[in-house]
């Protein structure tokens, strides 16, 4: 019998850190690896703006951080499904710790070159490559199937977290302290996620593993071209993120039509965490939810309703709460979009599959970062932000349409009883 309490279904429910000690390690070492990397998500662009003031600069670090993600993903999945996952999640933090480090010595140099920005940022991306699709495929085999809607809510929830207080963090220590102290504290970060991932015990694959093979990659891709409902849930993340995500914006949008500083442009990348983080904390009814398809669905039409708006607004607190709007809808996407894929998927196959979605979550935002600042520079700050909503909504209605696999999908698992709530 369930002890949910009348009222309480739609607070986030933590069975799963209740019941899964090594579930908890992992939740913490990705809390601490996320939130590290939010510092960056502020620090790299808004150093960048700086040092040359152009938009376009900002955007170019989407495509950047694009082909590293693209040229080793499907590597990246491979490994993950070839060797001791755990031991692959140490490794990546420990990597992504030395780049942060320097960031940190080019910071602190005398006269800060723009290219350590660029080539760093393309190493943390492709290290992301890695250790997002690992963190992903790992997931399952720490919680029994009832409780992976809530495994990845609570996954959101932490991620958002991460959203909505790292960029705010990040903003406060370039404005008070300095660039090279927020790149060390992202060091810290990783390193301490590190040690803590490491007590998680082994994470070999199911049947001991697949070796990296050039046919390992293939058979991936091939189990993909036949999966309509896997390919949907990529398609629309790639929709939303490419039209809908205007982040290389923030900082001419902070320190320009908001006449702010480095605290306003930290506070515009924090807006669609505290958003996200709201849906994620009330997101005990996922459970329950089984046309989990129409849910996606929904959730981008709203994202790019309210990115719309919110590049028309001149006012800074309605846009940030438009942006907070747009981080709530999101995050409710990725929920039912990563239960989607991993209900589906053989265990066998989840590192692979991952990476390719890790490729997509990661790839769409930094292509969506050279659109908008393109069309920002080719036209205007506020067409690009519209335009691309706009675009979000039309490309949602037409995907539901083209792959009815998405719209029409139905979890047949009976909900989860004896959940505990937060």
């Amino acid at each position: 019998m369930s002890d949910r309490r009348p009222g309480s279904r739609f607070i986030v429910d933590i069975t799963p850190l209740r019941e899964s000690p090594r579930f908890r390690r992992l939740f913490l070492g990705q809390l601490l690896a996320v939130l590290g990397r939010q510092l960056t998500v502020v620090a790299v662009p808004y150093q960048v703006f700086v040092l040359t003031d152009s938009t376009l600069a900002v955007g170019s670090l989407g495509i950047v951080q694009f082909v590293p993600l693209m040229a080793v993903s499907l590597v990246g999945g491979a490994l993950a499904d070839s060797v001791d996952r755990r031991k692959l999640l140490v490794v990546s933090q420990l990597l992504l710790a030395a780049s942060a480090i320097g960031l940190a010595l080019n910071a602190a140099s005398f006269d800060p070159a723009v290219w350590p920005l660029f080539v760093l940022s393309g190493v943390n991306a492709g290290l992301s490559a890695i250790d997002n699709p690992t963190r992903m495929a790992s997931i399952p085999s720490l919680l029994r199937r009832a409780l992976l809607p809530a495994g990845f809510a609570l996954n959101q929830t932490m991620a958002q977290v991460a959203n909505a207080v790292g960029p705010a963090i990040a903003g406060l220590l370039i404005a008070s302290i300095s660039l090279t102290a927020t790149y060390l504290i992202e060091a810290v970060a990783f390193v301490a996620a590190a040690v803590t991932m490491a007590g998680i015990g082994s994470l070999r694959p199911e049947g001991g593993g697949r070796p990296v093979s050039l046919a390992s990659i293939g058979e991936g891709l091939r189990y993909l071209r036949g999966e309509r409902l896997i390919q949907s849930t990529f398609i629309i993340d790639l929709n939303a993120m490419v039209f809908g995500m205007p982040r290389a914006l923030f900082p001419a949008l902070g320190t320009g039509l908001f006449a702010g500083d480095a605290v306003t442009v930290g506070l515009l990348y924090a807006a669609p965490g505290v958003g996200a983080l709201l849906a994620a904390l009330t997101s005990g009814w996922v459970g329950a939810v089984s046309r989990g398809g129409r849910v996606v669905v929904a959730a981008v039409v709203v994202w790019g309703v309210a990115i719309a708006i919110f590049g028309l607004i001149p006012f800074l607190p309605l846009a940030l709460a438009l942006l907070a709007a747009a981080g709530a809808a999101d995050v409710i996407s990725a929920v039912f979009r990563s239960t989607i894929l991993q209900l589906t998927l053989p265990d066998a196959l989840r590192g692979r599959l991952s990476a390719i979605h890790t490729a997509v979550v990661g790839g769409g935002p930094r292509l969506g970062d050279l659109e908008s600042g393109a069309v920002a520079a080719w036209t205007s700050i506020r067409f690009s932000v519209v335009s691309g909503g706009v675009a979000c909504v039309i490309g949602a209605l037409a995907i539901a349409r083209w792959i009815p696999e998405l719209w029409n999908y139905r979890d047949t698992e009976p909900p989860q009883e004896g959940a505990t709530i937060l």
